[in-house]
């Protein structure tokens, strides 16, 4: 059963992610179309790869995945195809690529064979990015789509860093309940805590524990716990931290050995 995702900053106020899945269904309507959000803010390719990240290795091997964020193609940006992690992915290398994966592609093909009925490119992602998915996941080869690169665009990322006995980290992800994900790892985190005593500071507040579940506090306690991403995560029992704590993307979160 073939199956393609949507990933993209489109919204749902407008036409477009109708006429997105009309297009598609028109070329291929034994298709199953998965939308994974539309509610990127707009051009945040930082919000959109964090999402896909964690969602795409729930679906099935060869799943086509269209990632239509700042999806306008310029001189510094073209449309691509990608293979990865046995998967397919169609997008704009503008960067996001390299947030979404830790390495690079096992293939990676620019979209220049593709054509389009129309002279003007204003909507990529139902005139373009179609096209080539609905081509991937007939069982079709990325190399006819057009020409090879060997690599992809690459955006600074934010890291955590560990300097005087603190783990200094940065908001990189607030969910829809308001649960704010920090950029450090389970792994990262154990490797510079090393079982000692600590306490989580942001905004002034500490947390000195780390919970195992959401549920296992009280309501309106704030916890940290890695959630499923494996990563820090400041949240709120039944409420929203960041909206309590203005926590936002960049927000500094220090954990401090004691």
């Amino acid at each position: 059963m073939p199956v393609i995702t949507l990933t993209t900053d489109l919204g749902l106020h407008d036409y477009y992610v109708g006429a997105l899945k009309g297009s598609i269904l028109s070329q291929m309507p034994e298709v199953t179309i998965i939308d994974v959000t539309h509610s990127v803010p707009a051009f945040d390719i930082r919000h959109g790869a964090y999402v896909l990240r964690q969602a795409y290795q729930s679906f099935p091997l060869n799943t086509v995945h269209i990632l239509g964020v700042n999806a306008e193609e310029n001189a510094n940006q073209s449309h691509v195809a990608i293979y990865c992690d046995g998967h397919y992915f169609i997008g704009t290398d503008n960067g996001i690529f390299s947030l979404l994966f830790d390495k690079i592609p096992d293939k990676i093909y620019d979209l220049s064979n593709i054509r389009q009925e129309s002279d003007l490119l204003i909507f990529p992602m139902k005139d373009i990015f179609v096209k080539a998915a609905c081509h991937l996941a007939r069982g079709g080869t990325p190399e006819v789509l057009g020409t090879k690169q060997e690599s992809i665009k690459k955006v600074d990322t934010i890291r955590p860093v560990f300097k005087d006995q603190t783990l200094h980290g940065t908001v990189v992800y607030v969910d829809f309940y308001g649960n704010s994900v920090v950029n450090i790892s389970k792994q990262f985190f154990n490797d510079s805590v090393k079982g000692k005593k600590f306490a989580i500071e942001f905004s002034g507040e500490e947390i000195t524990e780390i919970s195992q579940r959401y549920n296992e506090s009280a309501n309106g306690n704030i916890i940290a716990l890695f959630n499923s991403a494996g990563l820090l995560e400041i949240a709120q029992v039944q409420d929203n931290v960041s909206r309590l704590y203005n926590l936002t993307v960049g927000s500094a979160v220090m954990v401090r050995m004691m």
